[in-house]
């Protein structure tokens, strides 16, 4: 593959919220899953799992249990005398947060305990870092992998979405729910299935707002 149709999936991937009423087979989340376990990770650490639902009353339980820790947190917002934000975080924030619930599928993405032969021997009897820069590691990795999935997917012509209103609101009901051990971290949940839209190109930042090179 040259680089330009390269980019050109990175150009065409966006972040849908609607579609279609198909499922997504298990062999393309197979499919999928293969790409992402192929992305770097600290000293090919691969702290990265994930679970993949297709239940939709399951989806929508998960849905539910966000909203539920989103009107609490209103809740408590509102009693400490700020009303408006409570309300703007209910309608503004609760949508995109909950944005999941019509897609067939749902990837929950885990960033695992981050394990090598240098934490084993070098690190950790010298005490390199605090235990929450391992923590860190995880994540980062899992970031990598997650961009993999969701970049194959639209090549696959499928659509995904990556969501953290579940990880900030409702990550220890989630946990429960899918029986997810204390270890592992939800990192975030990307909807998966086939696009029922096609939204525009969002506005970046031009390159010389973001790059600095230094020779």
């Amino acid at each position: 593959m040259d680089y330009m149709t390269f980019k050109q999936i990175l150009l065409d991937r966006r972040s849908v919220r609607k579609f279609q009423d198909r499922p997504v087979e298990a062999e393309q989340i197979r499919e999928l899953i293969d790409c992402a376990r192929y992305a770097p990770s600290d000293t090919n650490s691969q702290t990265w799992e994930f679970i993949v639902v297709t239940d939709r009353e399951k989806i929508r339980a998960i849905e539910d249990m966000t909203w539920q820790q989103l009107h609490a947190r209103a809740k408590e917002a509102e009693e400490r005398g700020l009303a408006r934000e409570a309300r703007l975080l209910v309608k503004s924030f609760g949508p995109y947060a909950t944005a999941f619930s019509d897609a067939p599928a749902l990837v929950v993405c885990l960033a695992t305990p981050y394990q090598s032969k240098f934490r084993e021997r070098i690190f950790d009897p010298i005490g390199l870092v605090p235990d929450e820069v391992w923590r860190e590691e995880g994540i980062k990795s899992s970031c990598l992998a997650a961009m993999n999935l969701m970049l194959a997917a639209h090549a696959m012509g499928l659509a995904t979405c990556p969501m953290t209103g579940p990880v900030l609101l409702a990550e220890e009901q989630l946990k429960a729910f899918l029986s997810i051990d204390d270890s592992r971290q939800i990192n975030m949940v990307i909807a998966l299935g086939h696009p029922a839209e096609t939204p525009g190109r969002l506005p970046r930042k031009e390159i010389d707002e973001i790059l600095t090179i230094i020779s």
